[in-house]
């Protein structure tokens, strides 16, 4: 006997087939032949059509209506991030993960939206307007001036909210009577000419405008009531982190044994800094403060309430460390209160706002006085905390 046949046969893989003959001198050698190659044939035929009916059936039917509408969504969704709607908090996410959520946002809201946007919401936030002056509510997070990676800042859009005030009888730009810092929020007062914001500037510089902010510190201070007059110089913090911020540059010093003080030498480069403050109220660890700054430093009430006082404003993560740069530093209590971990404090906002300004009367008009409400996240702590806000402001 020259060979052994095998039949085919079908398996779940696919057509095995073979023929297989003993030889000597090629042994187990295969060999198809004319019979064999049409059951091969019949075979092979009856498992493609098995296969390409099982991917037919798994092998999802795209029309062109669902790829129009999935390119829609995907535009939508785009549009509403531009627009500053970002995603809801997933109701799955823990109260303090919530938390952390909303105060990411408050980061981000009015940074990436376009210009038109942030407009709108500057002018709904018109607190004062009159023919040479008004006031807006500047948001949290908005820088006033442009700069390097600055995307909005409210400078760049005062020709659209020109436009938006007085229609197309506005005049060829609003001007900033003065600046905030990125992180505080309240009055920011513009003129509708040259003329008038430098009048207004002058004012400012001459210490004429009566500036009101409200805080919410970390501590209480003591007294509860004063005046912070120390000078102000900028310094730079070497180290791992080097960088620079402001620090205080006083006058005078201890004796030695801790009786009376003695007069030193003034560093050159330091700026006088006067601020009157009074605690307004105080709960869990925490108090709400008024104060009202004299001079106008840099940084100025940061520096007087971290330094000075000892009570570092809630969300200042700059002026919490002197030789770093790292996230605030709080207490269990007040952390328990306004659900967080100290991991997530970095997320915490500066508590810092511009609350009220007065302008002295010009030729005979009586005093121009504006006052601006608290953004919500300045309320939300302070309820947590469960510091009420005094009656009357």
């Amino acid at each position: 006997m020259k060979g052994v046949r095998a039949l085919c046969s079908l398996c779940q893989h696919g057509p095995i087939w073979s023929q297989l003959r003993l030889d000597k001198t090629r042994p187990w050698s295969l060999a198809v032949s004319p019979c064999s190659r049409r059951l091969i044939a019949r075979a092979n035929a009856t498992v493609s059509q098995k296969l390409e009916a099982e991917s037919t059936a798994h092998k999802p039917h795209i029309k062109a209506d669902d790829l129009a509408q999935e390119i829609r969504r995907e535009k939508n969704e785009t549009k509403n991030k531009a627009k500053g709607t970002f995603d809801k908090v997933d109701p799955q996410l823990s109260p303090v993960q919530k938390k952390v959520h909303e105060l990411r946002q408050l980061t981000r809201q009015l940074q990436v939206v376009h210009p038109n946007v942030l407009a709108k919401a500057l002018h709904r936030g018109l607190l004062f307007h009159n023919q040479e002056l008004l006031a807006i509510n500047k948001p949290y997070g908005v820088p006033v001036h442009g700069g390097p990676g600055v995307r909005n800042s409210i400078s760049d859009v005062l020709p659209i909210l020109a436009k938006m005030i007085d229609g197309v009888r506005a005049g060829p730009d609003l001007h900033i009577c003065h600046r905030l810092d990125k992180e505080t929020t309240g009055t920011l007062l513009l003129a509708k000419s040259e003329t008038a914001a430098s009048r207004i500037q002058e004012l400012f510089k001459s210490h004429q405008v009566e500036k009101k902010y409200w805080v919410l510190c970390v501590g209480v201070p003591v007294p509860s009531e004063g005046l912070i007059d120390i000078p102000v110089v900028e310094k730079a913090i070497t180290g791992d982190q080097p960088h620079y911020k402001m620090a205080l540059s006083p006058v005078y010093r201890l004796r030695e044994g801790g009786e009376g003080v003695t007069r030193i030498r003034a560093n050159q480069q330091a700026h006088g800094a006067v601020t009157r403050y009074r605690v307004l109220a105080s709960s869990g660890g925490c108090s709400l403060v008024e104060l009202h700054p004299v001079t106008g430093v840099k940084h100025q009430i940061r520096v007087h309430m971290a330094y000075a006082l000892g009570c570092t404003i809630l969300g200042d993560h700059k002026y919490s460390h002197w030789n770093k740069l790292a996230p605030q530093k709080l207490p269990e209590g007040v952390l328990r209160r306004l659900g967080l971990e100290q991991s997530k404090a970095r997320h915490l906002p500066l508590h810092l706002h511009a609350s009220q300004l007065t302008l002295p009367g010009v030729g005979g008009d009586g005093d121009i006085t504006v006052r601006c409400p608290l953004p919500k996240f300045f309320t939300s702590s302070l309820r947590k905390l469960q510091i009420a806000l005094p009656e009357k402001p």
